[in-house]
């Protein structure tokens, strides 16, 4: 296996970089930035710590994510399987990196930063939805924010209902549980059970 070792024999395989793509690089949201953040229920946070990387899907009704100014965004963090990888990274490594997502659209939106983890109970407040507090928001500062062209989304048809599957063409967390627990794990009960833990835990 040959293998790149160095920035320049990355460069010397790829060339220079299309020059739209350091254009589009900015250290702030415009106005037209914001309506992309406000349109996406769904962003993908990643962070890196002592113990690794994560990428971490994060969802709401469209417009979750605040813009509280150009250069810094609100995400409420909701009820979850209480891993917090992501804020157990961001508590000792600030870095952020995000990627918001709109159904139907091929154009994706990063912004890269900083972050903290607010426990104010008056910002929480702003973030009630069913009548639960997110039980922290994570405070982003901006350092950059660029559009990501379609290309990726194009090729792979993910929007295309035509390529949607079925849930039974893959295995089921249970299933998969079960599996990698030798047969430890009931799978069959939880998949059974987790329509309705979903609804009774979704906040």
């Amino acid at each position: 296996m040959e293998l790149v070792g160095s920035i320049i024999e990355l460069e010397a395989l790829y060339g220079e970089a299309v020059p739209s793509s350091r254009t589009k690089e900015i250290d702030h949201l415009t106005p037209l930035h914001q309506r992309y953040v406000e349109a996406s229920p769904f962003v993908v946070i990643a962070t890196s710590g002592p113990e690794g990387m994560d990428c971490s899907p994060r969802g709401d009704p469209a417009g979750f994510v605040e813009v509280a100014d150009p250069r810094t965004l609100l995400i409420p963090d909701r009820r979850g399987n209480n891993r917090v990888d992501t804020l157990r990274n961001l508590v000792v490594e600030p870095r952020i990196g995000l990627l918001f997502m709109v159904p139907g659209i091929g154009v994706t939106l990063r912004v890269n930063g900083t972050a903290v983890l607010a426990t104010d109970l008056a910002l929480r407040e702003r973030f009630v939805l069913h009548d639960k507090l997110p039980a922290t928001v994570i405070v982003v500062s901006v350092r950059a924010v660029y559009t990501q062209c379609p290309k990726a989304l194009i090729r792979s048809h993910l929007w295309d209902p035509a390529g949607f599957r079925d849930p039974s063409d893959l295995p089921t967390v249970g299933q998969i549980n079960e599996a990698i627990t030798n047969g430890a794990f009931d799978g069959k009960a939880y998949d059974d059970a987790y329509p309705e833990r979903v609804r009774t835990t979704l906040y």
